[in-house]
């Protein structure tokens, strides 16, 4: 599996629709009320990547496995979600199982869909989103607060370090910001503890979608709500992809040449599904190595800076216990040079121990003995 990217956003932003044609199914409801979904809709899709149909040409791979990503579609919120307002901690709960936010904000107006809100506003909408999350978190600190207060004060030692890290927690909270927002100010053991014992919702990695009509495309240039967007991600250092869910669910039921003629009229050049996967695995830190042979060229997702040996574990845990080297080429000189065989006999094969920090690209043989 790539990642898991939870779609969230105020109702009728166009979340499910985009989650439909992301997904090329029909899962997921859409219609113009709120809450139309309420269990998380889940699909996972391929990774689209021309490296491993290329990789898989030369080693004359019988199959391809790409890589994943897992869009989960949350249900839509609104104010007052962390006090159970709407369908409430349902929606606060699902998000707690994602990698990272993918945050759709409307920037188009249709007087025939309605807003929540009255208007479209996508900074408001986003400010709703997170003083939710951020009240959720606050909830979740008090109350691991007011356990250990008592235990702490009493001398307890592991309590103590405790209390630092959620004195340091609360106080963000309280302020009304993200915990991602001060990430590279606090500690980094009080952040993997918001992270991996309280899983705070605002330590989450957001990637906001700014959707528009197909009048504005291709990105929505001139269009003051996109611009809006673009200025306020600048200044959190977060992504932002333009995409029109409205064209996006039109590419998704046609053959892959019609698909390339309505991007061609549109000015495009890939589906919005390649952009945002490429910013999902930009925002986690991820890259992609492969695997390839007569039987199957793969696709693996990992951690930038993973080791040879890690990387092994990806594929099985005895190609890691067992590790003795990997033999590594980038995917374009194994191209280039036609096959395994050619690459090894052009020195183009480098043969890297258990040091090795995998790079985007590699493609890897690797050598164990279990």
């Amino acid at each position: 599996m790539g990642f898991r990217l939870g779609i969230v956003g105020l109702p009728n932003v166009g979340k499910s629709t985009l989650f439909n044609a992301l997904t090329k199914t029909m899962k997921a409801q859409a219609a113009n009320y709120p809450f139309c979904t309420i269990e998380p809709n889940v699909g996972v899709v391929e990774v689209p990547d021309e490296r491993l149909k290329k990789i898989a040409e030369v080693e004359k791979s019988q199959k391809i496995t790409p890589t994943f990503i897992e869009f989960v579609d949350i249900a839509g919120l609104v104010k007052g979600a962390s006090k159970g307002e709407g369908l409430g901690n349902q929606f606060l709960a699902h998000i707690r199982e994602v990698d990272a936010i993918a945050m759709v904000l409307r920037a188009f107006e249709d007087e025939n869909i309605t807003h929540v809100e009255g208007s479209v506003d996508p900074i408001r909408d986003k400010e709703i989103v997170e003083l939710e999350l951020i009240a959720k978190d606050l909830e979740t600190v008090q109350k691991r607060y007011e356990k250990i207060y008592k235990t702490a004060k009493g001398g307890d030692k592991k309590s103590k370090e405790e209390l630092k890290h959620l004195q340091i927690l609360k106080e963000i909270l309280e302020n009304l910001e993200p915990i991602r927002k001060r990430a590279n100010e606090i500690p980094k053991e009080t952040l993997d503890y918001a992270r991996r014992t309280l899983f705070l919702l605002t330590t989450k990695p957001v990637l906001y979608i700014a959707n528009i009509s197909e009048s504005d495309l291709p990105e929505g240039e001139g269009n003051p709500h996109v611009e809006r967007i673009r200025q306020m991600a600048k200044e959190e250092g977060s992504p932002v992809v333009v995409i029109s869910a409205e064209l996006e669910a039109q590419l998704a039921g046609l053959p892959p040449e019609e698909q390339k003629e309505l991007l061609d009229a549109y000015g495009l050049s890939e589906p919005g599904l390649n952009k945002v996967v490429r910013e999902g695995y930009r925002l986690l830190d991820l890259i992609t190595f492969f695997t390839a042979g007569p039987k199957e060229a793969r696709a693996w997702t990992v951690k930038r800076g993973t080791k040879a040996p890690q990387a092994a574990g990806k594929i099985h845990s005895d190609m890691e216990r067992g590790f003795i080297a990997a033999e590594v080429v980038e995917w374009d000189k194994l191209v280039e040079a036609g096959s395994w065989q050619k690459a090894k006999e052009a020195g183009l094969v480098r043969l890297e121990g258990r040091d090795y920090e995998i790079k985007d690209g590699d493609v890897v043989y690797f050598r164990f003995n279990v």
